[in-house]
Formats: C-alpha cells, structure tokens, sequence
C-alpha cells in the first residue's frame, strides 16, 4: 500500500504542467478570455455570504460612526490627517501609522503561511463585491453559467439588448453608491455631505472624483473582473514566497481522488483501478478565475471555497463521502502530517508579538499636543544690554485632541530666563488644529553657556505640564565676563 501511494505520488508529481504558463483569463491569441462560472452552493457558500454581508453592513456603517466628535476611521490624504478608532494622526505620528501598516502586512503574512489565502476568499473587498454584490446580480439577470453562454454567442437582438442594458445600468448605480462611501472614508462624511447638499459648481473637484471613483469601480466590478487577483494584486505572488507543504489551503485529495474516471452505476471503482474523482469537471465550472484545484495550488486560487462545495454535493450524489477537495495542507495529504503551528509560523507570531507591543505602547503614550520650535531664518542672537541676549523663534502647536485648547509656553531650564510670545501669553488652538506664531527667549550672560545652550520649554494647560520641548539658544562666540 505504501509502495503504491508513493507510486501515485510522483506520477502526481511529473503530471504535464504546461497549465501553469498560462492563466485562464487570456486565450492563445492573447485576447481577454471572458470567464462564466456556475452559481456555486453550499456550506461554505451559504456561511462566506454571511461574512460578506455582515462585511458590508460595517462598510457602509463606518463613515456615520463618530467618536468624541471625529470619525470613526477617515484617511484624508489631501491634508495628511489620518483618523483610527476616533484618535486623529498627523504627519508627526506617521512612525506609528507606518508601524501599524508593518503588523497588518505581517499578520497578512503569518495568517498566509499557515491558512493559506483564506483573506482573499473570506474578508477581501475584491472579492465580497465581485461574488456576493455584482455576480449574484448578474445571475438574477443573465441566469447561471449556460444561460450566460448562450446570451454571449446571441445576435444583438431586443432580449440582450435590454439585459445588458439592465444589467450594466445597476453596475453603475452600485459603483456610485460604493464611490460615495470610498471618498467619505477619505474626506469624511461632513464634508461629503456638504458636496452633495451645496451648489455643484462650488465642488467641481469633489463630483469629479465621485464620477472618476464610479467609473473605476464600474470597470473593476463590470469587465476587469477576476483579472484584479490575477494580475493586479501583488498577493496571489507573495503566496509563492510564503506558503510551504504545511499551510492549509483549498486542495484536492490526489491519493483518493486518482485515477479519475467517469462514473458508472454499480461500477466497482477500487476494482476498476479508478478514484472518487468522476472527472464532471464541477469544480472547475464554479472557479471564479477559471482554474482546475486538481493541478495543485495555483497563483490565481483565491480560496473562494467553491470548488468544494461543487465536489461536495457530487459526492452526495454518488454516495462518497465528501472531502475529496478540502481545506488541508500538501504534507497532511501526502503523508498524514498536519502541522499547522511550525518553527517558521511561531517565529512570525514572535516577531508580530513584538512589534504590536511597541505600537500599544506607542499609542498610549502618544503626546496629545505637540509643538516645533524652528530659529527664525537669517536670525542667531541679539544683544539687549550689556548683561542680556535673545533669540527669536518660530513655532508651530498641533493640538491632536477633538477639543478647542488653550495653551501657554515657560522656560523650565535654565531657571530664571524669561520668554515672550508674541500676542500674548495664551495661544487658543482649535480642535485638531494647528496654531502658529513667534516667541522671543531672554538669557542672561550667567545663564548662557557659550556658544550654544540647551532649553528646556514647557507646554503647559492651565498649570498643567502637557508636552515639553528641547531647542539651543546662541550666545556670542566667547563667553561675555
């Protein structure tokens, strides 16, 4: 018995693998290939739409969500303002917004090498919109995969006329509405709403980027398709660098699957040399991006899990037990070997321990106010009397809280200088605001310590110590005595 699951197993292995230098989508004169795959059912079917719609219940529920009066999440790139559970980040906390990136692109990783793609089949937007928003539309309309086929190869005659029309008229409508929340979760919803509610002509640049978000979308969603995984995301080729024979992916049971054979009623299949695999070619007519599982993993697997519930119900009809096409790894199959949590899957977990410990500790600790004292150019000291020198500054004050602020600046060390500011001593900085002005610093000569001496500033509310800062003050070259 060994002998022969070896023997299977490297005629598995020398298999023609010619299919691998080509992908689905593109035929042999290199033009785009339209795929029609069947309207797939099932258990994992029935429970990814569940997901998916609870999915997008949140996406389209986060930009009507505020906390302490600021967005739930809003990435406003125009003016660099980048809001995360209610906590505003400015260009100065972009170290943790780039942290935050390295563990999610991290955890992607670690979840890849022992799951596989499950991210792509299960949570991507790509595919939530694709499959379970756009495609079921489609099969209201078009029907399932042979109606599709027939309606392409038909003459353009008054039926396909009015459900392409149809079909395409509700694409772009769903596209609108999904370029409508996209540009919320970027310029927030008080802002959307003003663009929507005011004169069009006051907000060109806001309707042209709905339209262009729309028509990108459209594209995507209506003809680009599945060619988004395929070609476009840099995911399905990372896998190649991160899965290994442990990960758990959608694979097809080779060992009792071979050799395929049609089924027959009241056939032996052990006697007639033949495996569970009645080659029907189900579950490569439910493949959203037109592979055949049973080659092995490909680069264009999504993990969509529609393949298995194609095989699954085939294998209820035939009275097999399901499973022939699984979630599994290639070492549990080939040898009974299941080992999800390896050296290499600890390891990250390690390292993703780590990193998400210093970014707690980082936003925690984050100051809410922060303030940048710069030397007015062109300026290094003036002398105001024998005994007495100043230097002029410049300041900025970000007040990273959702509350108008009030603050005020001191000279801590030395001890005994004095600092001016220009307008007055109070600075009003509105809510996740940036105030800007001028200070004037005065030492004298028994405070000075050469050329150059270190200050400490304080930031203080009220009599509150809120943030300090550290900057030089410039003497004259020697000493004075």
């Amino acid at each position: 018995m060994a002998q022969d699951t070896e023997k299977l197993l490297q005629e598995t292995l020398e298999k023609d693998e010619s299919f691998r230098d080509s992908i689905g989508t593109i035929d042999e004169k290199g033009e785009r290939n339209f795929l029609f795959p069947k309207k797939p059912s099932g258990f994992y079917t029935q429970r990814r739409q569940w997901v998916s719609y609870g999915l997008l219940a949140i996406f389209f529920a986060i930009p009507f969500i505020r906390i302490n009066g600021q967005p739930f999440l809003m990435l406003n790139v125009l003016e660099r303002k980048f809001v995360i559970f209610g906590q505003i980040f400015w260009p100065e906390d972009f170290f943790i917004f780039v942290l935050a990136m390295i563990i999610g692109v991290l955890f992607v990783a670690v979840f890849t090498v022992a799951f596989g793609r499950l991210f792509c089949g299960w949570v991507c937007p790509q595919t939530i919109f694709m499959e379970h928003v756009f495609r079921r539309i489609e099969y209201w309309i078009d029907g399932d995969r042979n109606q599709q086929l027939r309606l392409k190869r038909m003459k353009w005659n008054a039926e396909k006329i009015r459900k392409r029309v149809l079909k395409n008229g509700i694409f772009f409508g769903i596209s609108f509405i999904i370029a409508n929340f996209f540009l919320q979760y970027i310029i927030g919803q008080q802002a959307w709403w003003e663009i929507v509610s005011d004169d069009p002509a006051q907000h060109i640049s806001g309707l042209t980027s709905m339209l262009v978000f729309s028509g990108v979308f459209f594209f995507v969603f209506a003809w680009f398709r599945e060619q988004a995984c395929i070609i476009v995301c840099p995911y399905g080729r990372l896998q190649g660098a991160l899965l290994d024979r442990n990960s758990v992916v959608i694979a097809y049971d080779y060992l009792r699957g071979e050799k395929r054979g049609k089924f027959r009623k009241k056939e032996d299949r052990n006697a007639a040399g033949k495996g569970d695999c009645i080659d029907c070619g189900q579950c490569v007519d439910v493949c959203p991006t037109g592979i055949d599982i049973r080659n092995g993993t490909q680069l264009e697997c999504i993990n969509c899990t529609a393949c298995i519930d194609a095989c699954d119900n085939i294998m209820d009809k035939i009275n097999k037990p399901r499973g022939l096409i699984r979630y599994d790894s290639e070492n549990n199959i080939a040898e009974g070997k299941k080992t999800i949590f390896t050296t290499r899957v600890k390891a990250y977990i390690g390292v993703l321990a780590v990193l998400s410990g210093i970014f707690t500790y980082l936003l925690f600790s984050r100051a809410q106010v922060e303030a940048i004292f710069l030397r007015m150019p062109g300026q290094r000291y003036e002398k105001v009397d024998a005994n007495t020198y100043s230097n002029a500054y410049n300041f900025k004050l970000l007040n990273k809280t959702p509350d108008a602020k009030t603050y005020r600046f001191a000279l801590i060390d030395p001890a005994g200088g004095k600092l001016t500011t220009a307008g007055g001593e109070s600075i009003a900085v509105k809510a996740s605001a940036l105030a800007e002005g001028a200070v004037v610093i005065y030492l004298q000569k028994s405070q000075m310590e050469g050329t150059s001496t270190e200050l400490e500033i304080g930031v203080y509310e009220g009599e509150q110590l809120v943030e300090t800062i550290s900057t030089n003050f410039t003497g004259p070259l020697v000493k004075p005595k």
